[in-house]
């Protein structure tokens, strides 16, 4: 059995221990973000057999995760360690999921047990990781965009720039809120989950060995930024926060700090984007070395597995397809499932989405009956179930018909044909596989607001952490 203890301050000796002197560039297993972010994930830490061990909740929910073990300046090989993890997974009621794999993990792992995970790799966690030199110098070509401006914001204010100091805290945060009032969603549960961390990286600011910068225009912070090492190579940013009431702040904050970070790191690491479509070009924009993969490798309880059964039948989706729902989407979703004498007959899931007026949209989707098992009433009890559940949560239910024939089936649920296209900005393609089929049927279920619609199309994104659980 592992004994797991409670991330504190004082566990940073051990995690320099096993980390420093390793490959691993995962933000993730930087050490400030994990104390930082401990009220969100719950994260934990045990040492076995000679690796780091890191348990934690997937968005602070119900679900354990362990991170990629790490053994002190070895190899990447920890797949000795998996019957010790299977079973601490099974004394939690789970099955084991591994997160944050780097692509040489995930193939020790395939090799050493080639029937027993499935993987999914997730575009939106990657890592953006940097030359250090090409943030300081900004030479070349592609960097002339960045450059004007920098010239543009050098020409415009009269500023100065400090080293970041925890004194700084209560003007940090007050830029913050600042920031929050002008952008949409400021209570989302994540913008709350990261307030939080910065509170509790500016409490232990020394202890968890950041550094960091800020600019002050007319006497106040108008940006700052800060960040740690993950090891001997890379060093990890943390938050960057700015006014853009200055124009070209984003830039003279990046700049003016990584000219800062001591030299002998090789690499600096700007986190993911989490599929935020503007972060995601603003971080090309600076135009990474690589894009850390965080590889996810599970063994599927015995309900994930009925459903990909029946879903391959169903649909003929190839098993990647499958796998990577299973595992990046359905930790967040709503399943609706009839059982007949222990298989899976018939299933529907919700997806929680949001419109781009902020609606709350309950996404319909992978309906699917055993042919064994049609005209037995099973999809439309789950289609009740699932519709209940949703009216107390949503300001709307959408779904792509796959034919006309259901068509009929739905609006006895209120779905009404709208002739809208839903474009989906969301990591996995929940549409028909061809964009110009994403009709949707919608039920509407607040009536005091409209969809954000333009031009017959409805975009829906990605609310994973910031809707309630159905």
């Amino acid at each position: 059995m592992i004994q797991f203890h409670p991330v504190t301050a004082e566990t940073k000796a051990v995690f320099d221990k096993y980390i420093k002197g390793s490959r691993i560039r995962n933000c993730d297993m930087a050490f400030a973000n994990i104390y930082c972010w401990q009220e969100t994930y719950r994260s934990e830490w045990a040492e076995a057999d000679g690796f780091l061990i890191v348990r934690y909740r997937i968005n602070g929910g119900r679900l354990t995760a362990y991170m990629q073990p790490v053994r002190a300046g070895g190899s990447e090989d920890f797949t000795r360690l998996i019957p010790l993890l299977e079973s601490d997974a099974a004394s939690l009621g789970q099955p084991l999921r591994i997160t944050g794999l780097t692509s040489e993990a995930a193939a020790l792992l395939r090799q050493a047990y080639p029937e027993k995970f499935v993987f999914a790799d997730n575009r939106s966690a990657a890592d953006y990781i940097y030359a250090a030199a090409d943030l300081r110098n900004l030479t070349g070509r592609k960097y002339q965009p960045k450059r004007n401006h920098l010239n543009r914001f050098n020409d415009l204010y009269d500023y100065s720039y400090e080293p970041l100091t925890a004194d700084m805290k209560d003007e940090c945060m007050a830029l913050e809120r600042e920031w929050c009032r002008h952008h949409e969603n400021c209570d989302d549960s994540s913008i709350t989950a990261e307030r939080r961390a910065m509170q509790r990286g500016f409490d232990k600011f020394d202890e968890l060995g950041l550094t960091g910068g800020a600019i002050r225009i007319g006497g106040r912070i108008a940006a700052f930024t800060y960040g740690s090492p993950v090891n001997d190579d890379t060093f990890v940013i943390h938050i960057e926060k700015a006014d853009t009431a200055y124009e070209g702040i984003f830039p003279a904050i990046n700049r003016l700090f990584a000219c800062r970070i001591p030299e002998r790191y090789e690499y600096i690491n700007r986190e993911e984007d989490m599929g935020v479509e503007g972060l995601r070009r603003s971080k090309m924009s600076y135009h990474p070395v690589m894009l850390q993969s965080k590889i996810t490798a599970a063994v599927l309880d015995r309900e994930e597995r009925e459903i990909k059964r029946l879903w391959t039948d169903v649909f003929g989706d190839d098993e990647t397809f499958v796998d990577n729902f299973l595992i990046n989407c359905r930790p967040h979703v709503r399943s609706f499932l009839h059982y007949e004498e222990g298989e899976l007959a018939s299933m529907l899931h919700v997806v929680p989405l949001r419109s781009g007026n902020g609606m709350r949209i309950a996404y319909i989707y992978a309906v699917a009956t055993d042919p064994r098992h049609r005209r037995k009433g099973f999809a439309t009890a789950l289609m009740h179930m699932a519709m209940d559940s949703v009216r107390r949560t949503f300001d709307a239910a959408a779904l792509i018909p796959s034919g006309d024939e259901v068509k009929r089936f739905y609006g006895q649920f209120g779905f009404e044909e709208t002739g809208t296209r839903i474009e989906f900005d969301t990591d996995f393609d929940f549409g028909s596989g061809d964009a110009d089929r994403n009709t949707a049927m919608i039920c509407r279920l607040d009536d005091t607001r409209t969809l954000s619609q333009d031009d017959g199309r409805l975009r829906l994104e990605d609310t994973a952490t910031t809707l309630p659980e159905l």
